[in-house]
């Protein structure tokens, strides 16, 4: 296995940004950059052998450096939404940059971890090599309580499994939920859409969301309703009665108590699959909704409606508004810790 370091260019202040080359002895290779502490490749084999990426993203730091929507990177303080940029802890309340539309707070607000250098340092296991990241949120960062020590170790193992493990301690109260936000296409390059692809969701239930896309604090079954990914669903095949495309919280079976499956997604033309388990207790879908044609990406490729997906593991969003939901609290003296792990496979 075998792991390289090139620089990938600066940011306007002249801070330079690395990126990490993983790659194992089965052809599936992974890119990874400081900024962000983002996941701009995995080249994973097809049924003929032949490796493609799998990811969106772009050729070049300076789109990522762009506004745009998360490609790869680890999102937070807390990922997801935050009703009105708004929360009470501890009998104080907190105001949050309300970076959504200027009304609630979206993966972290305006400089939220996706813009930032982490710092890194290889790590080589017996049957993997990684990167670890490390970045220190000061207390007050984008409105949050507390400084934060957060870890997120990207491991690519021989087996063909990206693994993300995530850590954090913290000195205040604070809300945390980490996620990675990689869009996937099984099929980029020779599809233009995720709709054909087959996804199954190990969720009997899901979060049910207002119009500004704010979970209401109901968990509704999704049997009998185009939500019900409990068996493999093309996802194309219901997402015309989903108003704006899916974009829901599920409820994973089991979740949130050990490493459970959330998720597999397959492409039949391909033959590529991927599993996603995770010891997270939600998995977010987002279906691309809001890529309209405007992003150039890697190899020229524009990207439109659908033209990937994205199954962000997670803990409930606006959980620190919602009593009923589990708890998103770190506090001094504990350690936030989460694994998810994309295991790949063809057929």
């Amino acid at each position: 296995m075998k792991i390289e370091k090139t620089p990938f260019g600066a940011l306007p202040d002249g801070t330079k940004v690395d990126l990490y080359r993983l790659e194992n002895s089965h052809g599936f290779v992974a890119t990874l950059m400081t900024y962000g502490a983002t996941l701009t490749s995995i080249l994973v084999p097809d049924r003929t052998g032949r490796p493609g990426d799998v990811t969106l993203g772009y050729d070049n730091l300076e789109g990522y450096l762009k506004a745009g929507p998360y490609f790869g990177a680890i999102c937070g303080r807390c990922a997801n939404r935050i009703d009105s940029g708004r929360f009470s802890l501890d009998g104080k309340d907190f105001s949050l940059a309300r970076n959504e539309a200027g009304k609630h707070h979206l993966h972290g607000g305006v400089r939220g971890y996706d813009k930032v250098v982490w710092t890194a340092s290889e790590v080589r296991q017996q049957d993997a090599v990684g990167v670890r990241f490390a970045y220190l949120s000061r207390d007050g960062d984008e409105g949050y309580p507390g400084d934060l020590n957060i870890a997120v170790l990207y491991a690519l193992t021989e087996a063909g499994e990206l693994r993300i493990d995530y850590s954090a301690t913290t000195d205040r109260p604070t809300p945390i939920n980490l996620t990675n936000h990689a869009y996937w296409n099984l099929a980029l390059g020779t599809a233009q859409d995720i709709l054909g692809h087959e996804l199954m969701l190990n969720a009997s239930s899901y979060t049910p969301v207002s119009p500004a896309l704010i979970p209401t604090g109901e968990i509704k079954p999704v049997a009998g309703t185009p939500m019900d990914f409990t068996t493999p669903q093309p996802i194309g095949s219901r997402i015309s009665k989903v108003a704006g495309g899916y974009d829901h919280n599920y409820v994973i079976n089991g979740g949130g108590k050990k490493l459970t499956l959330a998720a597999r997604l397959s492409e039949k033309t391909t033959g590529r699959a991927m599993e996603i388990h995770t010891t997270e207790p939600g998995i977010q879908l987002y279906t691309g909704n809001f890529l309209d044609g405007t992003i150039t990406g890697k190899s020229g490729i524009v990207y439109k409606k659908h033209a990937g997906l994205c199954l962000e593991t997670q803990h409930f969003p606006n959980a620190i508004n919602t009593p009923s939901f589990a708890s998103v609290v770190l506090r001094p003296g504990e350690t936030y810790k989460q694994l998810t792990v994309h295991r790949f496979s063809v057929s």
